[in-house]
């Protein structure tokens, strides 16, 4: 209860509204946000000018631009709100303050980290070996909530396929 209590202390309550940046490429990400209400997403634009979507967060998980939190280098990730959100945000220097002070603390953010890492890497291989239809089954499949939270065009960009094909495949599933 005192290291929660600790803990807790640390975070700071932010709202976001819906398109609101939380970070945007060419500053450093001060802080990881643990997502209390809302949905939010990382992404890059690439040199065509189209969004492309490497993060999903909604209640209860975490975002931030991660290779900018853990090396304290400028971001190149833009990270926003999809809808108005409650996030708590945990400071670089206070997580690590938390973690120099407490074990406890440096193994709950290594499993944080470590889970992160094993699910890109699940999602890098689903890409090499799965149809983008098996793509959005799995994600359904892991995360049901995210088809009904996350706009399509967001939805289409964090699995490499276009809106109208992410389209295609819905509709082919409601008359199957």
């Amino acid at each position: 209860p005192d290291e929660l209590a600790e803990l807790l202390a640390q975070f700071k309550p932010r709202l976001v509204k819906k398109k609101q940046l939380l970070i945007q490429p060419g500053f450093v990400a001060t802080s990881r946000s643990f997502v209390a209400q809302g949905a939010l997403h990382a992404y890059l634009v690439d040199a065509a000018g189209r969004e492309r979507t490497i993060q999903l967060a909604i209640d209860d998980w975490w975002i931030t631009d991660y290779n900018s939190y853990t090396y304290q280098q400028p971001a190149t990730l833009f990270v926003a709100a999809l809808e108005d959100s409650r996030v708590l945000q945990l400071d670089y220097a206070a997580e690590q303050r938390l973690k120099a002070a407490n074990h406890r603390f440096e193994t709950f953010f290594r499993l944080l980290a470590e889970r992160a890492a094993a699910y890109q890497q699940r999602r890098i291989i689903a890409e090499f070996m799965q149809t983008a239809e098996q793509r959005y089954d799995d994600l359904l499949a892991h995360y049901p909530k995210l088809s009904q939270r996350i706009p399509l065009r967001v939805l289409a960009s964090y699995l490499n396929m276009t809106p109208e094909f992410l389209s295609k495949i819905r509709h082919k599933k409601l008359n199957s």
